[in-house]
C-alpha cells in the first residue's frame, strides 16, 4: 500500500496500531517513527545522522492549542477525584495482574480511567496533584504507574494540547513501564543496589514493552515511541538506543522527565533514599541542557512549582503547612494550609494562606515527607 499523504495515515490508522514500511519501495519514514522486529525481538532502530534542518527547541509550542482555564474549586474536585482514582488504580491493578498470567492487556479499561482522570485535571489540576503526592503505596510499579500518568496530563495541560493529545499522553505515562511485568521476579524484589548485570536484564523492559504494546489492538503511534524511548537522554546517555535528544520524539522527552520525577519521589526497594517533590524539582533543574532538553524540564517546573502540591514547607515565620494550590503566575508563593505554628505546635484550626496575597510569608524550605510527624494523607483523605 502506497501512503503519501496526511489523510492516508489517518485512514491506515483505523485499522492497525503499526506497519511495515518496505523501504525498497519508496523513502524510509524518520528514525523517531520505527519500531520494528519480529516475534522474538522488537526494538527501535538507530540512525546516527539527525534529521537536517530539524530545530526541536520550541517544538512543544507547535502542540499548544488550548488554554485551559480552572473550572472548579478544590474541594469540590477532590471528592470527584478521590472515587476515579480508586476505580483507576483498581483497574490498573487488575489489567496488571491479568497481564502477568497470560491475559491480553485491556486497553480499553485504561482508556476509560485515563479520560475520566484527565477530565479530571482539566477541571482543576490540583486535585489530582494532591492525592497523587498523598496516596504513595507500597508497591511501586502501581503507584508509579498511576504518578507518572497524572504528571503526564498535568504537563500536557500545562502546554496547552489538544485533548486527545493529553489522553495519549497519560496513557502512554501509565505503559511506560509495562514490559517490567515479564523481567524475573526476584529482579523486580530485589532490595539494595542493582548489579550491573543486573542493570543490563532491567533495560530490557523497555524493548519487552514495546513488544508487548504491538501485539494489543488501538495504540497509538505516540504511545509506542513514548515507551520506546522514556529511558533515551538528551546528551545520549540513555538507553536502549543511545540517541540524543533530535532523535528522540517529543512524547518520549516528556515522558523521561515525568518518568525520572515520579521515580526519584516514590519509594523503591533498590535505591536508597527517596527525595522530597523540592529536591527533584532541583535535582531535574540540575540536568536540564544535559541528560534533558532544557526548555522542556523548565516548562515542567512551571507545571509542578518549584514546592510541588503535597509538599510540606516550611514557612520563613517557621510555620508549617502543606502545599494544596500552585499560583500559575507566582510559582514561588502557592497556596498553603499551616498546620503547625512557628513553635512546631499543631494550630486547633488549619488555616488556608495564599502566600501570593500575604505580604512578607514565603516558602523558606521544602521537607521530607512526615516532618514533625505530620501524616498528611491522614489530614486530606
Amino acid at each position: 500500500m502506497l501512503i503519501d499523504s496526511e489523510d492516508d495515515i489517518q485512514k491506515l490508522s483505523k485499522y492497525c496500531s503499526y506497519v511495515y514500511v518496505d523501504v525498497e519501495q519508496g523513502l524510509s519514514p524518520k528514525t523517531r517513527y520505527w519500531a520494528v522486529g519480529n516475534e522474538d525481538e522488537m526494538s527501535l532502530v538507530r540512525e546516527d545522522v539527525p534529521d537536517s534542518g530539524e530545530d526541536i527547541k520550541d517544538e512543544y509550542t507547535q502542540y499548544r492549542q488550548c488554554i485551559y482555564e480552572t473550572t472548579t474549586e478544590l474541594k469540590e474536585e477532590l471528592k470527584t477525584s478521590k472515587v476515579i482514582y480508586d476505580d483507576v488504580s483498581e483497574t490498573t491493578q487488575q489489567v496488571f495482574e491479568d497481564l502477568k498470567i497470560g491475559k491480553k492487556l485491556d486497553i480499553v479499561a485504561l482508556k476509560r480511567g485515563v479520560k475520566a482522570t484527565v477530565d479530571s485535571i482539566i477541571r482543576n489540576p490540583s486535585a489530582f496533584m494532591l492525592l497523587v503526592q498523598l496516596r504513595k503505596s507500597d508497591d511501586y510499579s502501581y503507584s508509579h504507574a498511576l504518578g507518572t500518568s497524572v504528571w503526564c496530563a498535568q504537563f500536557g495541560r500545562h502546554l496547552g494540547l489538544k485533548l486527545e493529545d493529553i489522553n495519549a499522553l497519560a496513557l502512554g505515562g501509565m505503559l511506560l513501564d509495562v514490559g517490567k511485568i515479564e523481567l524475573p521476579e526476584n529482579l523486580k524484589n530485589k532490595a539494595g543496589k542493582f548489579t550491573p548485570e543486573d542493570m543490563d536484564t532491567y533495560k530490557r523492559h523497555v524493548t519487552l514493552g514495546v513488544k508487548m504494546l504491538t501485539k494489543s489492538a488501538n495504540i497509538d503511534r505516540s504511545i509506542l515511541q513514548m515507551v520506546a524511548t522514556h529511558h533515551e537522554r538528551a546528551d545520549g546517555s540513555g538507553y536502549q538506543l543511545g540517541i540524543t535528544n533530535d532523535k528522540i520524539p517529543l512524547f518520549g522527552r516528556i515522558a523521561g522527565i515525568v518518568d525520572s520525577y515520579d521515580a526519584m519521589t516514590t519509594q523503591k526497594s533498590h535505591t536508597e533514599k527517596t527525595l522530597n517533590p523540592h529536591e527533584a524539582i532541583t535535582e531535574l533543574y540540575n540536568m536540564r541542557g544535559k541528560q534533558f532538553q532544557a526548555e522542556l524540564v523548565e516548562q515542567f517546573i512551571q507545571t509542578v512549582g518549584l514546592y510541588p502540591t503535597g509538599s510540606l514547607v516550611e514557612l520563613n515565620t517557621g510555620e508549617v503547612g502543606v502545599v494544596t494550590e500552585i499560583n500559575d503566575l507566582k510559582r514561588l508563593y502557592p497556596i498553603v494550609v499551616l498546620l503547625l505554628d512557628s513553635n512546631k505546635q499543631p494550630y486547633d484550626d488549619f488555616q488556608t494562606v495564599d502566600l501570593s496575597q500575604v505580604s512578607g510569608m514565603k516558602v523558606a524550605k521544602g521537607l521530607e515527607p512526615g516532618a514533625y510527624g505530620i501524616k498528611t494523607d491522614e489530614l486530606f483523605l
